[in-house]
């Protein structure tokens, strides 16, 4: 279904039961960040959408608003996310099937007059967009509500920008979503990354000598907003996606200062252009999606020269940062949404696919196949690592359909029985988000797939590997510092489950000694047996397994930390060791910054505290950020080379 304008998606919201007010004033700087993000992780019953009607602006502020598996269902106007996919593999099966007779193809007039209608569209004349035109001195994003999420920022940031450009050799229109920071009252800088479709428009701009026009939506049909992060080959119209989800075409006005179009019924829209011959600008740090600080680089400088909007204009924000927080549920969007199309134009063996939230969109897939021939996981991993954003991936897991994957816990057991570290591995190199902050070089990386399915006798090299039951393992931390006093934390949870996996917290301090420590752990009779060690810095708390793979995902680059140590033995299993730790120039010879992890300020902590009881949101949630503060070193977005918890709060 379309919603009229956003106020219109957030009247569903509340009717639905999914909103909440929040009248007292509550700081963009910080603190609303602080209340959301205890919002967002607080669990089915407590996480809703907020609205803050005191914002210190004119304008209220929507945010979370996408942030349950619910709530994005009614943003694209379904009872569920799975639907759309079944749509699309309905319609994809109908465009492909044979057409034999006049009857068949008469039966396609109606579904072809559907796609019509999903078309954008211009229109004539100004849209409720642009209701109030800001020109000249008028043009100050002060008078928004923009955030500053997190304390390390590089200042206030646009975080739901729908932006708008154009190939200028080809008129393509590109619909995407890059964060916009702000560097005064009318410029911005713009977060093209390397690999972005808009970054390849301004190279072109850039060749030709020319001024981008540039327009930044926000606002409007949360469709748009969805259509904006969605992973669509380049030079396919994002609004096309959009007229799809919302069953009605996307209407265009033009904008007033620049030759761009965008939604008549957006909220607000920042118009204007960025110089190609001009020097970047420095932006960041931003906290970001991964739960750390994305760290300063240079990036183009957009120049705003009009900035219209409705008269009933809200603002919508968001923020991202140590899952869960609302982008999962976008992704978890992307995942259903675009599983049928991999499904039936590339690789049709797919049964199904999951983005785990702790693997923050690109260090992690598990994929389920029907496995019909040897070697059919390490097939479907190569032909996903040559699609599109999936190149990104650091870590693919293949399953069969025996596997269960709606429970993690019956899934790992599954693949622990099934998966030989000495045999089923696959390590390579490749593109890298460029986000992630533990590859040696920027934007390149290691790559490791895992074959997790049952295997037929082909796939054997010299028989089935050697079974131990973890349930049977016995672990002692007291003997194990007795000869290895590195070793301060252990979770052993897992093998009680069947699952033959150990978390071993370390303190580092010598170079090459994960490493030197795994291989003495894999040589002792008691670890025998464990077939996954994940080793990760003790100064966090390690009980908590979703947490633990957040952080190794983040840390690791797979290829340059990871060590497989085969059985000398048949009735050994072979070992996979993961180093997980942070690396430092000292100890790993690592050249780059390293950043710290989310965490608000202990003052912005106790204001909220103090603000609670006011805002209406009931009993007192705690803050996320006090079970984290002992992850992070120093107090800027870099980490300090030595470890300094932070003050308790």
């Amino acid at each position: 279904m379309a919603y009229k304008n956003l106020t219109a998606f957030i009247d569903r919201l509340e009717a639905e039961g999914e909103l909440l007010r929040v009248r007292e004033f509550v700081d963009p700087v910080l603190e609303i960040t602080e209340v959301v993000d205890r919002i967002s992780k607080a669990g089915e019953g407590r996480n809703k959408a907020l609205l803050f009607e005191n914002t210190g602006t004119g304008f209220p502020l929507l945010i979370n608003s996408m942030g349950s598996e619910r709530r994005m269902a009614l943003a694209l106007g379904v009872e569920s996310l799975d639907s759309i996919a079944r749509e699309i593999e309905a319609l994809f099966k109908l465009l492909t099937a044979p057409k034999e007779s006049i009857a068949d193809k008469l039966k396609m007039l109606p579904k072809l007059g559907q796609f019509a209608s999903w078309m954008p569209k211009r229109v004539s004349g100004k849209g409720a967009c642009q209701e109030v035109v800001w020109k000249g001195d008028e043009v100050d994003l002060g008078k928004l509500p923009i955030m500053q999420c997190w304390p390390a920022d590089g200042g206030r940031y646009i975080t739901l920008p729908v932006i708008h450009t154009r190939d200028p050799l080809t008129g393509s229109r590109n619909v995407g979503m890059y964060r916009v920071q702000v560097l005064g009252k009318n410029e911005t800088a713009i977060h093209w990354q390397l690999h972005k479709v808009s970054r390849r428009h301004f190279e072109e701009y850039r060749k030709l000598g020319q001024r981008m026009p540039v327009a930044i939506v926000v606002g409007g049909d949360p469709a748009y907003t969805y259509a904006a992060t969605a992973p669509l080959p380049d030079g396919i119209d994002e609004y096309i996606l959009a007229g799809f989800l919302r069953k009605k075409k996307v209407e265009l006005v033009k904008c007033l200062t620049v030759d761009m179009e965008v939604p008549a019924d957006a909220d607000f829209v920042l118009e204007g252009y960025v110089d190609p011959n001009e020097d970047f600008v420095l932006e960041g740090p931003f906290g970001d999606h991964t739960g750390y600080y994305s760290l300063p680089d240079y990036y183009p400088r957009f120049h705003i020269t009009a900035i219209t909007h409705r008269k009933q204009a809200v603002y919508p924000s968001t923020i991202v940062g140590i899952p869960p927080q609302e982008d999962a549920w976008i992704g978890k969007a992307t995942e259903r949404i675009f599983l049928a199309p991999i499904k039936m134009t590339m690789v049709p063996e797919i049964v199904d696919m999951d983005l785990p939230v702790e693997g923050v969109f690109h260090n992690m897939a598990i994929v389920q196949i029907h496995k019909e021939f040897p070697g059919q996981g390490l097939k479907v991993m190569n032909s996903l690592w040559g699609a599109g954003q999936m190149m990104f991936t650091k870590m693919m897991l293949i399953v069969d359909a025996q596997a269960n994957l709606k429970n993690y816990r019956d899934l790992a057991r599954y693949v622990s029985r099934h998966f030989d570290p000495a045999q089923d591995l696959v390590l390579g190199q490749g593109p890298i988000d460029v986000l992630d902050h533990s590859c040696s070089k920027m934007a390149f990386g290691g790559k490791l797939g895992i074959d997790g399915t049952q295997k037929q006798d082909a796939e054997y090299l010299v028989g089935p590997p050697a079974w131990i039951d973890p349930t049977t393992i016995r672990l002692d931390l007291a003997q194990l510092q007795a000869a290895h006093p590195e070793v301060r934390a252990l979770n052993t949870d897992l093998l009680a489950d069947g699952i033959s996996l150990v978390i071993v917290g370390i303190e580092k301090t010598r170079k090459g000694q994960v490493k030197a420590l795994a291989r003495a752990l894999c040589a002792r009779e008691e670890f025998a047996g464990v077939k996954v060690l994940l080793f990760l810095d003790a100064i966090m708390d390690l009980r908590h397994v979703g947490d633990a793979v957040w952080r190794f995902c983040n840390n690791t680059d797979v290829k340059r930390d990871s060590l497989v140590v085969e059985a000398t033995h048949p009735a050994e299993v072979s070992h996979l060791c993961l180093d997980g730790t942070r690396k430092t120039a000292e100890l790993d010879g690592f050249q780059r910054d390293w950043p710290n992890i989310l965490v608000s300020r202990p003052d912005t902590i106790a204001a909220v505290d103090a603000k609670w009881p006011a805002l209406s949101l009931g009993a007192l949630i705690d803050s996320p950020s006090r079970k984290y503060q002992a992850g992070v070193y120093g107090e800027g977005a870099v980490a300090d080379p030595v470890p300094v918890v932070l003050a308790a709060v």
